[in-house]
């Protein structure tokens, strides 16, 4: 055979070589990758309803131990949680030994320590459930249902990057005023047969006081993340400027994330597809609030973007923040993994699915109707923004693996 033959020969060869690499094993990593994203929402889908059961079997340890072990730098909790029910029942249950003002921050809420020193913040109800917030999508009180039902949705996208939340019914003239540290206590009063409280914060004020029906207050506790795994605030890049008449920058240059993707620490990493799940989140949520987010600290990029704080969620069912999706469809990309869930959450599967995962907890109904369909709606808008690029870009610039680090952007 001559040398020209055989050159063109190798060509070939090659050629056939790199569409086999190509077409036919990464599709087949592509399917057994998408295979795994659909057992995986099969076994979501199997563990949504959750009892809240005191018994923790095969085990010697606390509740507080179980979740403190399940904190990763990558997940709250794990997959798989067979002794969720028995968290949560204590975090509902188990006896306040002492209570505080809460953390620095704006809104109102209280700092409890539970039998066996475990921390929580309690988030007094302020609304009923019916009631609309009017004005910007960031307007109102903190909406203590709206935390437990982000924590489900959490649960239900696979994000696993919200602390554990849980309704609590808590008496405060016997579970928190005898307990209660001076500085809370000399917030507490009387609004007619109402015992009342209004807390330290920001905007907390004597003239605004969160009040219990008689004693009793319905509201969330949220469970404190371990002491080990100390909390890193960054600046989120999509913030707004809280000024009227003044615009940050990605509200008036569509290639605003060029420029993020050139700063760390989202030129390389997960950060910036945590950035893009959580706009995806909050837009659900109806959560325009995410000025600032934390991470854990010392962790070069590699934490995940904790979803704390989403309780300025749920206001208004009627209005749908489409600017809250400004990282998806300025940036573009989004998750495989994230893509294929929102997909297996369409026609009406995502309702279903929060209204049973919410189900159990201490204060259902935790929604009214009308939120629990303004997400389906909201779904579909998602879904419409990223067929949107994928029809600009193509699905192979839109699509990222979730393996994939993003320093080739």
């Amino acid at each position: 055979m001559k040398l020209k033959q055989r050159v063109v020969l190798l060509a070939i060869l090659l050629v056939i070589f790199i569409f086999t690499k190509v077409f036919l094993i990464d599709n087949l990593d592509t399917s057994a990758a998408n295979r795994e994203d659909q057992r995986a929402f099969h076994r979501m889908m199997a563990s949504l309803h959750v009892e809240l059961d005191p018994r923790l079997d095969h085990t010697l340890q606390s509740p507080w131990e179980i979740a403190a072990q399940w904190v990763v730098p990558r997940e709250v909790y794990p997959e798989e949680t067979p002794e969720l029910g028995a968290v949560m029942h204590a975090m509902t249950t188990k006896k306040i030994v002492k209570a505080d003002v809460g953390y620095k921050g704006t809104q109102l809420k209280a700092l409890l320590i539970l039998e066996g020193g475990q921390k929580v913040v309690f988030k007094p109800k302020r609304y009923a459930r019916d009631y609309v917030v009017e004005g910007e999508p960031y307007a109102g009180y903190d909406r203590h249902n709206a935390e437990v039902a982000a924590f489900h949705l959490d649960r239900i996208l696979g994000f696993r990057r919200a602390p554990l939340v849980v309704g609590r019914f808590v008496n405060l003239r016997t579970e928190i005023k005898p307990v209660a540290t001076e500085q809370l206590l000399g917030t507490f009063m009387t609004v007619g047969n109402n015992t009342c409280f209004y807390g330290k914060c920001y905007y907390c004020r004597e003239t605004e006081p969160a009040c219990a029906d008689g004693d009793i207050m319905e509201g969330s506790v949220t469970l404190w993340l371990p002491d080990v795994w100390p909390l890193q605030k960054h600046r989120h890049p999509w913030g707004r400027t809280y000024r009227e008449g003044k615009l940050a920058r990605w509200e008036y240059d569509e290639s605003y994330c060029d420029a993020v993707k050139k700063t760390s620490p989202y030129d390389s990493g997960p950060r910036l597809l945590d950035i893009i799940d959580t706009a995806i989140f909050d837009y659900l949520i109806g959560n325009a609030d995410r000025h600032h987010y934390e991470s854990f600290q010392d962790d070069e990029g590699a934490s995940m973007l904790i979803l704390l704080d989403n309780a300025k969620s749920f206001g208004n069912p009627a209005l749908d923040e489409r600017s809250i999706l400004a990282p998806l469809y300025q940036c573009c990309i989004i998750r495989v993994s994230t893509w294929n869930r929102l997909n297996y959450l369409k026609n009406g599967v995502l309702k279903s699915a929060l209204k049973t995962a919410m189900s159990h907890d201490p204060i259902s109904p935790v929604l009214s109707d009308p939120h629990l369909d303004a997400l389906d709606q909201r779904l579909l808008s998602i879904l419409a923004t990223v067929k949107q690029c994928t029809d600009q870009f193509g699905p192979d610039v839109v699509l990222v693996e979730d393996r994939m680090t993003l320093s080739h952007l």
